[in-house]
């Protein structure tokens, strides 16, 4: 596997302003959709050509905005490229939300903290605000394995025997789905870490971590291969890792849709995609136990949060911030007697 790595050594101890002098400068166009205001934090995501900005704005828009509303915090779209496609440097979109926190220091200094999201990730309005217990001095990330509601394991044989079943024959039931963690990262050729995150979200702090995560960017060239196809989760977990500068968050700030499905849904799988009202219901009942449900991946699964009308239905809307102030609410555990159903 060619490590694309490039600029060891001396380029490792430079910042990012010095690094950039050997990128292509590109003219930055971001959408601010909703300004900060006096928080000094946004919520910022890359949606780079029409099919993906459209769709982020048509099926997870309306519940980014209801919650960046409810906590006055600013909304951010990057709809292209951070780098000139000509450069040796640039990389998958995804690599690019790297460069989002140099960029944000120098056309919106007021903001401070950042919470970055995938596009096709749906939030749930009433969740708490990421940045309450974020700790600035660390980039706070999700674990894709470590402390989730099910056992690893169990989730992923679970998932591989569903496809397997109902989406394709030849789906593999044994295949790097199920690499552990140490190999996962030898096989990119990196020091092994202590764990993985899903790189679809992550929060951090301008000043203390733009320069890192630039930096990082500018380590590995266009070449880079990983066992996604030249993605960047990978690298992006040991850049971040090894830098010792992590927090780890609640799974519930970055729930995975591919293993809620499989856990607690698998009915979805033998319905096929035709019951759009079963899928949209069941993607409800998990926001409603989650904060933000990230639909990761490339297979039929992923593409579920364009089924459309999610949290639209004022009845759901209006469960959710009944519920919401209900767990605000303090418990005597007082008895009131026996309780029967009245019908």
């Amino acid at each position: 596997m060619g490590a694309g790595a490039c600029g060891k050594g001396k380029k490792q101890r430079l910042g990012f302003e010095a690094l950039r002098d050997s990128v292509s400068v590109v003219s930055i166009v971001m959408k601010v959709i909703i300004d900060p205001g006096q928080s000094n934090n946004v919520i910022a995501t890359i949606a780079i050509g029409d099919s993906y900005y459209q769709a982020w704005q048509q099926y997870a828009f309306p519940t980014w905005k209801a919650y960046c509303e409810r906590y006055e915090l600013g909304l951010v779209v990057f709809d292209a490229d951070l780098i000139s496609r000509d450069d040796p440097f640039w990389k998958k979109p995804t690599w690019q939300k790297m460069l989002i926190g140099n960029v944000l220091r120098k056309q919106m200094s007021s903001v401070r903290n950042v919470c970055y999201l995938d596009t096709d990730i749906l939030v749930n309005p009433t969740a708490p605000n990421v940045f309450d217990t974020y700790d600035p001095t660390t980039i706070g990330l999700v674990s894709l394995r470590k402390n989730l509601p099910y056992p690893y394991e169990q989730v992923l044989r679970r998932v591989a025997f569903l496809r397997n079943k109902y989406y394709d024959s030849k789906y593999p039931l044994d295949s790097a789905l199920f690499i552990s963690v140490e190999n996962l990262y030898r096989f990119h050729g990196l020091p092994v870490q202590a764990d993985e995150a899903c790189a679809g979200m992550f929060v951090f702090n301008i000043e203390n971590h733009a320069d890192l995560l630039g930096a990082a960017f500018l380590k590995y060239d266009q070449s880079i291969d990983s066992i996604t196809g030249g993605g960047d989760q990978t690298h992006f977990n040991y850049e971040v890792q090894s830098s010792g500068k992590v927090s780890w968050l609640d799974y519930r700030f970055q729930a995975i849709w591919l293993f809620e499905m499989a856990w607690k849904y698998p009915f979805l799988y033998d319905y096929g995609r035709d019951k759009q009202d079963v899928i949209k219901e069941c993607i409800e009942a998990s926001l409603f136990t989650n904060y933000f449900l990230h639909f990761a991946g490339t297979w039929h699964e992923a593409g579920m949060w364009k089924v459309g009308g999610v949290l639209e239905g004022f009845s759901e809307r209006e469960k959710m911030e009944q519920f919401a102030e209900y767990m605000k609410t303090p418990l005597t555990g007082r008895p009131v007697g026996q309780v029967k159903p009245s019908a």
